[in-house]
């Protein structure tokens, strides 16, 4: 076992940990999107995990740094705030909000995360950007809304794992990026229809089972 400090308190987690997982399977929050457990390589896409660690002159992303015998985290200051409240911010201005008629309403990532950093989930600082994507509605088993999706990688990552090859993935660049999905007909539905792996790690519910949600 491996022993830190985050926020003055002493923790334990094992060995080859990041950060982030040791605060979080201690109880200790940081807001994340992009992260999960299985990950052997996190992205750190979203900008949201940051930390201050001794040693280091910047934040740093915790999920992407391994835990130290005596390492000291901070996760609270006001410098990691700011910058978290700024990524957040800029995460929504190309987030349609519309929370009433979500399915993710009330245990949406985004929300949970807004709560925690004392912030709303409509824009105040920064302009609302239209991103014109239309809703995916000719896969057989999935139905995706781009408005929703934050880009965090986590269904690709998850159908990768679960099925040896990603049946989705990044396509096209800047406002316009979306998630695509590869394979039609009987293999979609044979493969998806039998999994929902991405549906199950979407933390904005920007992906659904079809017909198992109204819009």
């Amino acid at each position: 076992m491996v022993r830190l400090v985050v926020d003055n308190r002493q923790i334990e987690t094992e060995e080859g940990a990041t950060v982030l997982q040791a605060c979080l399977d201690n109880g200790i929050y940081i807001p994340n999107l992009c992260y999960l457990k299985e990950m052997d390589s996190p992205p750190g896409s979203c900008r949201l995990c940051l930390v201050e660690v001794d040693g280091y002159n910047q934040p740093i992303t915790s999920c992407t740094i391994k835990v130290k015998e005596g390492m000291i985290v901070k996760t609270n200051t006001e410098h990691v705030r700011r910058l978290q409240r700024t990524a957040f911010e800029l995460l929504l201005s190309v987030h349609h909000v519309d929370c009433r008629r979500c399915p993710a309403n009330r245990s949406c990532e985004l929300q949970r995360i807004a709560k925690y950093l004392h912030l709303g989930v409509k824009l105040k600082r920064f302009e609302q950007l239209e991103r014109r994507v239309k809703i995916v509605q000719d896969h057989p088993c999935l139905e995706y809304v781009p408005s929703r999706c934050v880009l965090c990688g986590r269904c690709i990552f998850m159908c990768q794992r679960e099925n040896g090859q990603a049946m989705l993935s990044f396509a096209r660049r800047g406002l316009d990026t979306v998630i695509s999905f590869f394979g039609e007909g009987d293999k979609a539905r044979a493969t998806c229809g039998q999994c929902y792996a991405c549906v199950e790690a979407c933390p904005v519910a920007a992906l659904l089972i079809r017909n198992a949600h109204s819009q």
